[in-house]
């Protein structure tokens, strides 16, 4: 009977700390469209618990707080615009979060574990003198998370304590939250004081028709077995067939075959894909981690699976 009793005070407890558990999405986009991470940490958020809310902050940004009010499991959706906001500057952004955080009384603050998100979430962790949890892979309640340490041969599991929990999420690691069959409602929040301490002037980007690498269903990657930059036009035929990104080792990127964007692993971008290695060495260590395995000549395998796709 008490055994009875007391799981059932148990489960009442739970449901009541969750009807108290808030967290507030900060929303990664370009003013046009919303950045696909941002979809992963609004599922990471429904799993906390509680009501989940999403601050879009940007110069001319209704188009993205109407996208996100249709995604599945937010309740309410802030915007903010102003011309500081230009470029997603952590220093401008930051007093914003601060002061919505004061005054929706959010207990959680979390956002991609992207650049966007790397760069913003220290500073309002440092502003809220609370020490922030970075690049979890998963929500065991909301207050206990689990992140992966020494170059994710390791997992740590994490019970923070702080009275406002502020983390980021792996992209890879969380389901996009569904796009349809939301109905948050869009509330206009005050923008802070420009602080003026830092100025945006451009970006530029590198455009591609493939997907983005962090996105991407599908990834192509070469390594310095390809022996010259020139023979990454293999993977990008093969890619272009699937549908797919393309990415490289750090050793075909510090070898220069390719640009730094795009490297993967734990220097560069993460992905979480099915790998499939292709090696003439059966010894070789990817074979190892790898979910399947072709020992034959990547100059030879990689064309004739390009002419497959092509059929």
């Amino acid at each position: 009977m008490n055994r009875a009793l007391n799981k059932s005070n148990l489960k009442h407890l739970t449901g009541l700390l969750q009807r108290f558990q808030s967290t507030l999405v900060i929303a990664e986009h370009n003013n046009e469209k919303l950045t696909p991470i941002t979809l992963n940490a609004i599922t990471a958020a429904t799993k906390v618990g509680g009501e989940v809310s999403c601050l879009v902050a940007g110069t001319n940004c209704a188009k993205v707080a109407e996208e996100i009010s249709k995604v599945k499991g937010v309740k309410k959706v802030l915007v903010a615009q102003h011309d500081s906001y230009k470029g997603g500057l952590p220093e401008e952004l930051t007093p914003l979060i601060l002061q919505t955080q004061k005054q929706f009384n959010f207990t959680h603050i979390c956002a991609g574990a992207s650049a966007f998100g790397k760069n913003l979430l220290p500073r309002v962790a440092a502003k809220l003198d609370v020490a922030p949890v970075s690049d979890i892979i998963e929500v065991k309640s909301s207050d206990t998370f689990v992140r992966t340490i020494y170059a994710g041969n390791a997992l740590s599991t994490v019970k923070c304590n702080e009275p406002i929990k502020v983390f980021s999420i792996r992209g890879t690691c969380f389901e996009a939250a569904p796009t349809e069959g939301g109905g948050a409602a869009s509330e206009e929040v005050s923008a802070s004081s420009p602080v003026g301490i830092s100025e945006w002037l451009k970006q530029s980007l590198t455009k591609s028709d493939r997907p983005e690498l962090t996105s991407a269903k599908v990834v192509v990657s070469g390594g310095r077995g390809l022996k010259s930059g020139e023979n990454f036009k293999l993977l990008y035929d093969l890619a272009d067939k699937m549908n797919a990104a393309v990415g490289a080792s750090r050793a075909a990127v510090d070898a220069g075959y390719v640009p730094n964007d795009m490297q993967v692993g734990q220097t560069g971008k993460i992905v979480a894909p099915t790998i499939v290695a292709i090696n003439k060495d059966p010894e070789a260590p990817i074979f190892q981690v790898a979910d399947y395995g072709l020992v034959a000549d990547l100059f030879k395998a990689v064309p004739e699976m390009t002419e497959a796709l092509s059929k």
